[in-house]
């Protein structure tokens, strides 16, 4: 008999616990798990913010996800027994049928969290395969049926420079790519790879990915809200709230609703000129429009834009950073070569003047949290931090440089 939700307080697991802790929460009304990054700062701040002391008042909770932190402070996502199941069963649905899943991802987070939860819904097995991919074609000969994968574009990009590897990717029946956004290249260089990618669009409060290439799995719905072109997200494999914090989930949760951080436009797909319905194209997040020298300035148009320069040379983030005359100073951080000139002059044909970026920095890799985004919180401190600190000569790891004009 289940405990009253009252009474019932989180599973603290480490990954070597955490697929029996979720099968029993899933599968035989355990409790619910919460799993645990292995660094021991996430750790602090996981438990810290979990409070496990404290029971859970929220009804048929298997899992408590904390957020990646990418952008700000880590929240406790909490996924419902049927929020998860709906997920996983849709996603197979799409994918045409049950299968193995290689697991290449933390399961503290939910990418990772989700292949073994597909796994118990549907008694296949999932396999653990190394992060850089280097192992997964002996992986894949111990997988039976269908065989799936889910990376992130970086572990993409890197197992594209391996034969074998890419060789092992192009044996599987789906690869999905979520986490980031994707560029043109890598997926141009996948296909002609041979590789099956199936582009996802989700995060930890719709259980993962819930548009796949474009389109909505057929347990969601997907809307945009009037005027700002923010994405709305209904269906059932929808959070049920934040560990411990009201606030947030009224300002998130709207009945069945999600209010989620992104901007979209739905793609025109009908022939006779109708209203939109086909595809979502995700254009970024809210937040990343910011005003500079009283002009507003899309980072994330900026950044699509700079990676189209790299061409698939190296990695771009485009993040805003505190300025004294401009409020907010546009920069280009990248782990790839090009000066900032030539970068100005490639834009020059697809953006204004005022949304170039005015700096340059080049490092020697991107930070990254453990779920393999992009840490912009961390570059924008980096890029912070440099302009305070005494001048120093640029290094071959970190150069940068400046345009001023006005």
């Amino acid at each position: 008999m289940t405990a009253p939700a009252a009474t019932v307080a989180p599973k603290l697991a480490t990954a070597a616990e955490i697929l029996p802790a979720l099968a029993a929460a899933l599968l035989t009304d355990g409790p619910p798990v919460a799993p645990l990054p292995p660094d021991p700062a996430e750790r602090r701040n996981a438990v810290e913010m979990l409070q496990p002391r404290e029971p859970l008042h929220e009804a048929e909770i298997a899992a408590i996800v904390a957020t990646s932190g990418s952008t700000g402070e880590p929240k406790g996502v909490l996924l419902s027994r049927s929020a998860i199941r709906a997920s996983a069963e849709a996603t197979h649905r799409r994918l045409g049928g049950p299968g193995d899943w290689a697991l290449a991802l933390p399961t503290h987070y939910v990418a990772g969290l989700m292949v073994l939860a597909r796994s118990l819904v549907a008694g296949t097995s999932a396999h653990p395969v190394s992060r850089d991919l280097s192992d997964l074609a002996g992986v894949a000969e111990r997988m039976s049926g269908r065989r799936y994968l889910s990376v992130v574009p970086t572990q993409l990009a890197r197992a594209l420079s391996s034969q074998s590897t890419t060789e092992a990717l192009a044996g599987f029946d789906a690869v999905l790519l979520g986490g980031a956004a994707a560029d043109a290249a890598l997926l141009a260089r996948a296909e002609t790879a041979g590789i099956s990618v199936v582009t996802t669009y989700g995060m930890s409060e719709t259980c993962g990915g819930c548009v796949y290439d474009g389109e909505p799995l057929d347990c969601a719905e997907v809307a945009l809200e009037p005027g700002t072109d923010r994405i709305l997200l209904r269906g059932p494999m929808l959070f049920s709230g934040y560990r411990l914090r009201p606030d947030l989930t009224a300002a998130t949760l709207a009945g069945n609703t999600l209010r989620t951080a992104d901007r979209g436009r739905l793609e025109q797909s009908k022939q006779d000129g109708g209203p939109a319905d086909g595809r979502l194209r995700v254009l970024g997040r809210v937040d990343d429009v910011v005003v500079s020298g009283g002009l507003n300035i899309d980072l994330a148009d900026v950044e699509r834009a700079c990676q189209r320069w790299l061409d698939g040379r190296g990695e771009i983030a485009v993040v805003g950073v505190p300025d004294a005359d401009w409020g907010t100073r546009v920069v280009a951080v990248t782990d790839a070569g090009g000066s900032l000139p030539e970068l100005r002059s490639f834009l020059l044909a697809s953006l204004p003047g005022y949304a170039h970026p005015r700096q340059l920095v080049r490092l020697g890799s991107l930070p990254r949290t453990s779920s393999g985004k992009i840490d912009r919180q961390h570059l924008i401190s980096t890029v912070a931090d440099a302009e305070t600190s005494p001048a120093r000569p640029p290094t071959a790891r970190s150069t940068k440089e400046q345009h001023h004009d006005h």
